[in-house]
């Protein structure tokens, strides 16, 4: 299967000015949202994902999948689904990951987390802080998209379907033919402005 083909077939890969959830900025961003959207894309793309987790962990290396909203919550339910696995989601609450909703880690419990893209791995150290607050062991974390040319920005081990390399800027570093585009911010994380 051609992964990046998947995502263009579904017009995920948006050009143009975009403040990522991280704070920083980029020419490029990839809308898993829109790749999911066909549930027969989603269960392809999540399948040859939970083969890939499989292959490197075995069947039993885990007991529940984890994900944070909002990006990670489909592609964090598919995947539990083709893992036969339970999903739950932490969300923010008062600008902080935790679980609501009844939703809780069991103690010991040997997780994986999914993400639908990783690129500086905030949201997902986020998550697995909130994992460990509730006495689980993060074993792996799983997403479609690793932006960092194959580079891990987490202290867990990465594994991903497409793994690109996507400049990213800070605010005070945009080159002058991304600055005169005006920005937007696709993402679902609020960001502060000072």
């Amino acid at each position: 299967m051609n992964i990046l083909k998947e995502f263009e077939a579904a017009q995920a890969i948006l050009k143009g000015h975009f403040i990522l959830s991280s704070g920083l900025h980029s020419d490029t961003y990839m809308q898993c949202a829109r790749v999911l959207m066909d549930h027969a894309r989603a269960d392809r793309l999540c399948k040859a994902l939970a083969e890939k987790v499989t292959a490197q962990f075995g069947k039993d290396a885990f007991d529940i999948v984890v994900s944070p909203a909002m990006g990670g919550v489909i592609v964090g339910y598919e995947m539990a689904r083709q893992l036969n696995l339970p999903s739950i989601f932490c969300e923010r609450e008062n600008g902080q990951f935790t679980f609501r909703r009844g939703f809780e880690v069991p103690k010991g419990a040997r997780v994986l987390i999914i993400e639908d893209v990783v690129t500086t791995g905030k949201s997902s150290i986020e998550t697995i802080d909130c994992v460990t607050a509730q006495g689980g062991k993060v074993i792996a974390e799983a997403s479609l998209v690793n932006r960092n040319n194959g580079k891990n920005p987490l202290p867990i081990p990465l594994v991903s379907l497409l793994e690109i390399e996507v400049k990213t800027f800070a605010a005070d570093a945009v080159p002058s033919e991304l600055a005169n585009i005006p920005a937007v911010k696709p993402g679902s994380r609020f960001l502060k402005t000072n």
